[in-house]
């Protein structure tokens, strides 16, 4: 029988980021990153907005995922239909911060000035992000993530899963650390 809290525990939080009004190719590559995530039992973050953010929920919802949208406003109910969860902040674009701070990797779709924000701020927090057709961003100091070009939906949600399983064992690492 399937748990969902076992499975919860047992995935990986993938962001994506991308602008709200994309053109309808980017659209097309988010609808499929969001229902890879899915199929491979992560769970998808993202602003819970529109554009990339709507296409890559509809596709990880329809497929049967999780999708948590951190919203900018007060109220849940300006999430797209597709967000399972939603975490409304009232922060406005701040709350991109949490973004990045809650995955263990993330995948930027074509690229507005917020997903090049984004970008960088994950970068500079060691996340690693995957590229399909973003501005590329160069890491300049050894604790930075990476910035990973990817030519497919297929490629780059399997580079972030194994991105995501190397932050996933530094948190295990650290934590193990404490414990001694």
């Amino acid at each position: 029988m399937f748990n969902l809290c076992t499975a919860v525990k047992r995935a990986y939080n993938i962001g994506v980021l991308g602008g709200a009004s994309p053109l309808e190719k980017y659209l097309k590559i988010a609808e499929r990153v969001g229902e890879l995530i899915a199929k491979s039992g992560n769970i998808l973050i993202n602003g819970g907005l529109s554009g990339v953010m709507e296409y890559a929920a509809k596709g990880a919802y329809e497929a049967g995922g999780v999708v948590v949208g951190i919203l900018p406003g007060y109220d849940h109910r300006e999430a797209n239909s597709y967000t399972t969860i939603r975490i409304p902040t009232g922060i406005g674009f701040a709350r991109n911060f949490l973004i990045i701070r809650a995955c263990h990797s993330l995948i930027a779709i074509d690229g507005s000035n917020g997903t090049i924000s984004e970008s960088s701020f994950a970068i500079s927090e060691g996340k690693s992000v995957i590229s399909l057709d973003s501005i590329e961003l160069k890491p300049k100091r050894e604790r930075e993530g990476s910035f990973i070009v990817a030519h497919e939906p297929e490629d780059a949600v399997e580079k972030a899963i194994r991105e995501a399983e190397k932050i996933s064992q530094k948190e295990v690492d650290k934590n193990d650390s404490f414990k001694e």
